[in-house]
């Protein structure tokens, strides 16, 4: 089945089901201004709407078709709870520095494009020492945890280690749950030659499938570590083969880890689907990073805690978080925080005294 047929009835369900989500969403890219209208309270928070913006569409996969015919970069990034989800979703407002005159700006919002529940989360958030310890429950309760946080990028989660490997029926059933209890738009699976009746499994039944191929870290065993993938003649020609059997497949995208540049931006040009980029260079068609490594959270990544060389840290909320944990430690124990009225609540003398007063006849009638 091609990509676009596969596309076509998959898109129009979602953006069906985003549409409640969409209109209850505060953020928007849309340069154009929303009529004024009063201040509203709602659940104790101000929601300020004097020059909101209409709130940002759904994507959806043609909006990533779109991108990669008009060359533009597809953004995607990890979330594993609702805090992370949150910041994937405020990414979604107008930036001040944003340009009307730019032509992709203004056909394309800005924010991110896919938010990705990936199996990392299972080493970053879970601590565990490899993808291959998360379980599928576990996986459903970050993806629900995210899918409350973010309401406008296309949701997609992995399929956990060793759900889809006994039978395409176990990886159908895995992906329905991924879809109907984590609430997400899309899967993603890791593998090539060997998924491809899955992958065209799920997109005839219509669940969206992006697949995994390059430096596949579920497999990280059997490739004796993280090593990159396609540097050979051989294996370079494995990259290749195993893209367009998944492209043929119904793979609505492909992610690409740990390739080289250069073949990946051959691949690209060749390929119908967009190409999604970890360790691939800029010839692909999008880019993606873990929120927690590029946000400079682990201090244990990789060889002296710089991680591997895709990796950029874009902050250092890390250390920012070590330090306040630090100042906090320090003032509680030298006695200035809390601070009396500023971090405290006021009791009236007369109120205080009665209360007093009050105990003191309690303790009388006990005693009588």
């Amino acid at each position: 089945m091609s990509t676009g047929s596969v596309a076509r009835p998959v898109t129009n369900a979602l953006r069906a089901a985003s549409a409640p989500l969409a209109s209850s969403s505060r953020t928007s890219l849309s340069l154009a201004p929303a009529p004024p209208r009063a201040r509203t309270r709602q659940n104790s928070h101000l929601v300020p709407s004097a020059n909101a913006a209409p709130p940002r569409k759904k994507r959806t996969i043609l909006d990533l078709q779109a991108l990669k015919r008009k060359n533009v970069p597809i953004t995607m990034l990890t979330a594993h709870d609702f805090p992370s989800a949150r910041f994937v979703e405020s990414a979604a407002r107008l930036s001040p520095s944003s340009s009307p005159t730019s032509s992709s700006s203004a056909a394309y919002p800005r924010g991110v494009d896919i938010c990705l529940v990936g199996d990392s989360l299972a080493m970053v958030a879970c601590g565990y020492s490899s993808t291959s310890d998360l379980t599928l429950d576990e996986m459903l309760y970050h993806c629900r945890s995210v899918a409350r946080g973010c309401t406008t990028s296309l949701l997609l989660a992995d399929l956990p280690f060793g759900t889809y490997y006994a039978s395409v029926d176990d990886g159908v059933r895995a992906a329905v749950r991924l879809v109907q209890e984590g609430k997400m738009d899309a899967v993603k699976i890791e593998g090539g030659l060997e998924i491809v009746p899955l992958v065209r499994r799920l997109s005839e039944v219509g669940i969206p499938v992006m697949a995994h191929i390059g430096l596949t870290p579920q497999r990280q065993a059997a490739l004796s570590g993280y090593r990159v993938q396609g540097k050979t003649v051989s294996s370079a020609l494995k990259v290749w083969h195993d893209a367009l059997a998944l492209q043929d497949a119904g793979a609505f995208a492909l992610l690409v880890e740990a390739v080289p540049s250069r073949l990946a931006a051959w691949m690209t040009d060749r390929l119908k689907v967009p190409t999604i980029g970890i360790g691939a260079g800029q010839g692909a068609s999008g880019q993606v990073l873990v929120q927690l490594d590029m946000l400079g959270v682990d201090s244990d990544l990789g060889a002296e805690g710089k991680g591997p060389r895709f990796l950029k840290r874009f902050a250092d909320v890390g250390e920012q978080a070590r330090r306040a944990v630090r100042d906090y430690v320090e003032e509680v124990r030298l006695g200035s925080f809390p601070s009396e009225g500023t971090h405290t609540y006021p009791m009236s003398d007369e109120a205080f005294e009665g209360f007093l007063a009050r105990l003191d006849e309690e303790e009388a009638a006990k005693k009588a």
